[in-house]
């Protein structure tokens, strides 16, 4: 592989952006549709690295990630032109005769910070946009998917001029180095402790981000609720990709009266997906690190447990975990669990949970479940979330014309579909007159001519 310095592959990137190539719409088609030739060559090699790294299955990986790619790869391609193409705005009176425009452009050079959980996702949805958007982009992709970054590292290199988009691997030190440089741009996926050192980073150059973090994303369930459907696409939601996911449902409210019923239902569904043992089925995944691991077992409660809670460290495998009457003092409840551990609380009173969710801080998703348009109006009117789902979870995130990203602490920027474009390119306002027409009161001396600026305005 191509060992070349990252000073080296910066400064050859940013002499190439100012050449002016990356800004061409036939370049960047062409360069979209040569991704998805790559995609097409190496998604066996990708089907097998994910299944090592995560043990996700071909299923899992197809629909949870590469068809989601392949889908922004051709939404790109079939928009491109009208969202490049210069948009003409309504002039103000106060600079008439004029026309104004907004050209988009790109801000030129780009590195790409991309997550573990979803590797090839989560790395190669925001490349789709920069490219698109007519950027170079660095990406590093995260050293703990260590089989999905080689194959990536490997598809890039044979497909792309390093020039234009280049896989630089590598730990904490390498992600340091490339934060170092001036980028025009910085998008990164990850925790919210590491995007507060992401974002100290960017201000040194005064560089804009797009952080895409987490946090305890909540799902309420009214007694109105199917419980059912609501069982089936809670297990979904959660264990998918066992539990590693960013809007993953990170603990349920529940309606006292149909608690009970419910956690029944959801350990019937655990079944029904998995088996009686979960450890031997195909579809369920596993923990990326020991560290992940050994975090995610401090987390269970065996006195609260209510299904699940086994473990095997040699295969870091945990189960599908049902932990019940928690309450926000659990060590479970303090940050973001991502693992198949799901804490349940109950309630009576609605307003009294809008009341504490007020005060914490801000998810990337918010679930609801309930057949009451007053409950759906109250909790998504009142409380502040990235996005959220009424009677589902996860599902948001298939939507390109949704924007997806956080707010407060669970980031900030969106992108999918043409909010990637938007996201990775600056908006340029372009003012144009002839001159034929010059108002005389504009210029100096301004002796009597308040009056008439006043009638003007």
């Amino acid at each position: 592989m191509d060992k070349m310095p990252i000073d080296v592959i910066y400064k050859n990137q940013q002499d190439y952006f100012l050449t002016g190539e990356t800004r061409n719409l036939g370049f960047r088609l062409s360069n979209l549709k040569r991704l998805r030739r790559a995609l097409d060559n190496y998604e066996p090699k990708l089907f097998e690295a994910v299944k090592k790294d995560l043990n996700k299955s071909n299923y899992e990986a197809y629909v949870s990630e590469l068809s989601q790619v392949y889908g922004e790869i051709t939404h790109a391609l079939l928009n491109l032109h009208k969202w490049a193409t210069k948009r003409k705005v309504k002039g103000s009176k106060e600079v008439l005769p004029s026309t104004s425009y907004i050209y988009s452009e790109p801000y030129g050079n780009v590195l790409v910070i991309s997550p573990w959980n979803y590797p090839i996702y989560l790395s190669l949805m925001p490349v789709i946009g920069a490219l698109a958007a007519g950027n170079t982009v660095i990406l590093k992709p995260s050293e703990l998917s260590i089989h999905t970054s080689a194959v990536l590292e490997e598809m890039i290199t044979e497909f792309f001029d390093s020039n234009l988009l280049k896989v630089v691997k590598g730990g904490v030190e390498v992600s340091q180095h490339l934060l170092q440089k001036p980028f025009d741009y910085i998008f990164f996926t990850g925790s919210t402790a590491v995007g507060k050192n992401i974002m100290k980073a960017a201000a040194e150059h005064l560089t804009p981000v797009t952080l895409e973090l987490g946090g305890k994303s909540p799902a309420i369930i009214d007694k109105t609720t199917d419980l059912d459907v609501t069982a089936k696409r809670l297990v979904w939601g959660k264990f998918l990709n066992a539990g590693q996911t960013c809007v993953s449902p990170d603990f349920l409210y529940v309606h006292e009266s149909i608690k009970d019923e419910l956690l029944q239902k959801m350990k019937e569904e655990i079944h029904e997906m998995y088996g009686d043992d979960p450890s031997q089925s195909e579809d369920y995944p596993r923990i990326i690190s020991d560290k992940h691991f050994n975090r995610l077992l401090s987390l269970i409660d065996n006195a609260k447990v209510f299904t699940g809670g086994q473990s095997n460290a040699a295969d870091r495998y945990i189960s599908p975990t049902i932990m019940d009457n928690c309450s926000w003092d659990d060590a479970v409840m303090q940050d973001e669990i991502f693992g198949p551990i799901l804490p349940v609380m109950s309630y009576s009173d609605l307003d009294s949970i809008i009341q504490v969710l007020e005060r914490k801080p801000k998810p990337l998703a918010f679930y609801v479940f309930t057949s009451s348009k007053e409950i759906e109006s109250k909790l998504f009117g009142r409380l502040s979330f990235g996005g959220g789902v009424l009677n589902d979870t996860v599902l948001h995130l298939g939507n390109k014309y949704l924007p997806f990203g956080g707010v407060g602490a669970s980031g900030m920027g969106a992108y999918h579909g043409k909010h990637s474009f938007d996201t990775f390119s600056h908006q340029k306002s372009i003012l144009k007159r002839g001159f034929k027409f010059d108002f005389p009161f504009r210029y100096a001396p301004y002796k009597d001519k308040l009056s008439w600026v006043r009638k003007l305005i």
